[in-house]
């Protein structure tokens, strides 16, 4: 894979428009984020409340696929660290 990837403690994120893949496709589990809304902060956009989703990559049935989900109102730095949580727990 010659692409470079943005990583936040040692797994990709990959984002287009509000939502965020973190890890990586080739595990048994990754975490989909949805940025549900934003606020200005500063004259910046930032995420106010995420949802986030473990999913599991080794099936085909969508609605299999996914194993825990939280909605919080927090930033995506937040959202980021459940994440991790999330997917270190998975993959031990």
């Amino acid at each position: 894979m010659n692409e470079k990837f943005l990583m936040y403690k040692g797994y990709p994120l990959v984002r287009k428009g509000n939502e965020i893949y973190y890890g990586y496709m080739a595990d048994p589990y990754v975490i989909w984020i949805q940025i549900l809304a934003v606020r200005d902060v500063e004259n910046t956009k930032t995420a106010s409340k995420v949802r986030v989703i473990q999913m599991s990559t080794e099936t085909s049935d969508p609605m299999k696929a996914f194993v825990k989900n939280t909605e919080k109102e927090c930033g995506l730095y937040e959202a980021l660290d459940i994440a991790n949580v999330w997917l270190e727990k998975a993959l031990k």
